[in-house]
């Protein structure tokens, strides 16, 4: 890796995430399919602030569902209230209470990769810290815009107690 493609990562902060309800479009990836992420989200755009339920303009990318063999699930989605009146076309899952390994991602989405893969490959192993077996998701702030590279983009990575 270049200097020029070289991502800059904060220490982590630590929180104890709150309950959240997730709904939105989803589908099963793996690490070589994770190039159609991208995709699920430009399907995903239109439905904002037309889902059921849905609470704000904060949206997620929630990694759950892990096959063990390297298969996942991901949801691009919002927070909801209810799951009463959710039409079939979306997924949900429901996030528990759980404490995490909160990393801002700076840059653009093209390097969220890195980003992962830092967390992965060399925070965790070198923080003595263990990954749950829990949902991981990404959090982007209502101003979050991917072209303009404004917003916060969180990564939120569920941590053992």
């Amino acid at each position: 890796m270049d200097e020029q493609t070289r991502v800059e990562v904060a220490e982590p902060r630590f929180e104890h995430g709150q309950f959240l309800l997730i709904a939105g479009l989803g589908g099963r990836f793996t690490q070589d399919t994770t190039d159609g992420i991208p995709e699920l989200w430009e399907k995903f755009i239109p439905h904002l602030g037309k889902i059921p339920g849905q609470k704000n303009e904060v949206t997620f990318g929630v990694c759950c569902n892990a096959d063990g063999k390297g298969g996942f699930e991901y949801i691009a989605g919002v927070e909801i209230s209810k799951l009463d009146d959710l039409p079939d076309q979306y997924r949900w899952i429901e996030v528990q209470p759980q404490d995490y390994a909160v990393f801002e991602h700076k840059g653009s989405l093209d390097q969220l990769p890195e980003t992962f893969q830092y967390i992965w490959k060399t925070w965790l192993p070198q923080s003595g810290r263990e990954a749950a077996d829990a949902p991981e998701f990404e959090r982007y702030s209502e101003d979050f815009n991917p072209k303009l590279h404004t917003g916060t983009l969180e990564i939120w990575l569920p941590l053992k107690a």
